[in-house]
């Protein structure tokens, strides 16, 4: 590798064992002219060259530097959009300008990607929700960025962009608009009356998912949300899916000249009808970070795109979460589900009674499918709750659709933090009796070795990408959120069991599942949150 780059330089996975001690990258004669091979290497993934532009996995260097921008800029928006957090942490390291560089030229390059950036700079402007602690490292550097970015915009893009932004703001500002009223009825008056007084003239889309463009809003919808000291509240939307490079097209002519072309005009599209309209409800919220959320959703998605990719028949949901602002976010809900909360609230009998009642009793077909969605959903979460460490799930948190899929929401507490000081009383996942009891009701029931076996295959398919995880989580450590404590990348790497044969990474993830059968503190917990929250179990 170091005497003849230039016979592997078509592999980029041969790159990073070039670089990965970082001796090649002390200047000495012999190893620059070896070094100056990286500039025209095959092109890497957007994890590996993202990786490169901080300086936690690897030394930073101008060579590699220069070569991980000209990879970013080779890849489409659509795909950058999934990576714009680790984007912008990159800037805490960007001793030479380059990334600076790389972000301005996205910006200019497609409009909601500029968009998507925009926000997320804002957002890690300060430390903490009330914008009061400024981040010493990016503040700067954040802020020049974003006044560049914006000056650069005219013309269409430039109402384009005002038309999105203000529109979110007057949105998400309803929250500070309710605050002052009591909980009830009052607030749910004062919200129905501020959501009345915001119009749709133009082309927006929901800042959660720049693939949709909102075509009209529910204005009987807005509703408070269950929350003492903060008010959030929630909104439904009426979008079309159309993509991320139809989106930024229709935004732009909608904007071009004194009319805008009917396909761009949301007077008519709104009165489009076709399989891509759906309503979509959302949650607005203020003085609340969901950084952490975003985080693990990112992972979740890209672990379902690996369950895809191989044909793997197990299902997970990550649904779409943006931090707008410091302590603000959107975040869009689970389309026809309810928590096991609310199941509970209205039922006085278990899961599985629910599914009886739900899908028909255990010879129907009905109930047969519901319990395989169950199965394949359980395996995939409690997948991902044990490689993150998902805490903090109690009834409130987690959801079954009407198809009988499980989905887990609210992603506060993982890594290294649970609630009440960080215990970790917590299982690795939650397995609770009456998960178990749809699932066969013992560890010998076919259904449960059926979840078994999906979860020692979605693990095994996993394991392969640990390094891309480890990436995507390494780059955002300097954030310092909660979940950070200090061993969080030692720890998850050693959930991979990175030194096993699949063999031996199977009967450990056999383990676990052991474990957490029939756990009595997941149980101990549920009651814990009764007493609290008055949330059934």
């Amino acid at each position: 590798l170091m005497h003849a780059p230039e016979l592997v330089s078509h592999i980029p996975e041969a790159l990073v064992l070039l670089i990965a001690d970082g001796k090649i990258l002390e200047e000495k004669t012999e190893d620059l002219k070896s070094l100056s091979h990286v500039l025209t290497w095959a092109p890497c993934s957007p994890v590996t060259a993202l990786s490169l532009l901080g300086a936690r996995q690897y030394p930073t260097h101008p060579i590699t530097v220069q070569y991980a921008v000209r990879v970013l800029r080779s890849y489409p928006p659509d795909v950058l959009l999934q990576y714009i957090p680790q984007l912008v942490q990159a800037i805490r390291h960007d001793t030479m300008g380059y990334v600076a560089e790389l972000i301005v030229w996205l910006a200019g390059h497609s409009q909601l990607l500029a968009h998507q950036l925009l926000w997320n700079m804002q957002t890690n402007l300060y430390k903490d929700e009330d914008s009061k602690e400024k981040d010493p490292d990016v503040f700067e550097p954040l802020t020049d960025l974003i006044n560049k970015i914006i000056s650069q915009l005219e013309g269409a893009a430039r109402k384009f962009y005002d038309a999105e932004f203000s529109s979110f703001k007057r949105i998400t500002d309803i929250s500070g608009t309710i605050k002052p009223y009591p909980k009830g009825e009052a607030r749910k008056k004062a919200c129905l009356k501020a959501l009345a007084e915001v119009h749709l003239d133009t082309i927006t889309y929901l800042p959660s998912n720049p693939e949709a463009i909102v075509l009209d809003i529910d204005y009987n919808s807005a509703t408070p949300m269950q929350s003492a000291a903060k008010a959030p509240f929630l909104a439904r939307f009426k979008v079309r899916r159309c993509g991320v490079q139809e989106l930024e097209r229709i935004g732009i002519a909608a904007h071009e000249g004194s009319r805008p072309p009917p396909d761009a005009d949301i007077r008519v599209l709104a009165r489009s009808e076709d399989s891509r309209v759906c309503w979509q409800a959302a949650i607005f919220k203020v003085g609340d970070d969901v950084r952490q959320d975003m985080l693990a959703l990112q992972l979740m998605r890209i672990m379902r795109n690996i369950f895809e990719a191989v044909e793997l028949d197990v299902r997970l949901f990550p649904y779409r979460v943006v931090a707008t602002s410091p302590g603000c976010g959107v975040i869009e809900c689970v389309p026809n589900s309810k928590s096991r909360d609310q199941l509970g609230r209205q039922t006085d009998f278990g899961l599985y009674e629910y599914f009886l009642t739900t899908y028909g009793d255990e010879n129907s077909g009905t109930l047969q499918t519901a319990r395989r969605n169950f199965i394949r959903s359980m395996a995939a979460y409690s997948v991902f709750s044990f490689l993150l460490q998902i805490k903090d799930r109690h009834n409130g948190n987690i959801m079954i659709d009407a198809d009988g899929h499980i989905v887990h929401i609210d992603f506060g507490f993982m890594f290294e933090s649970s609630p009440g000081g960080n215990l970790g009383f917590e299982p690795d996942f939650k397995l609770s009796q009456e998960m178990v009891a749809i699932m066969g009701g013992k560890m010998e029931a076919p259904s449960f070795r059926l979840f078994a076996s999906l979860c020692v295959q979605a693990y095994l398919a996993v394991r392969p990408y640990q390094k891309e995880f480890i990436a995507l989580v390494s780059l955002m450590l300097d954030t310092r959120l909660p979940c950070f404590r200090g061993k969080t990348i030692q720890q998850f790497r050693e959930r991979f069991a990175p030194h096993s044969c699949e063999r031996d990474a199977a009967k450990y993830m056999m383990q676990i599942i052991r474990n957490c059968f029939l756990n009595v503190r997941s149980k101990m917990y549920d009651q814990l949150q009764y007493i609290q929250n008055e949330i059934p179990y």
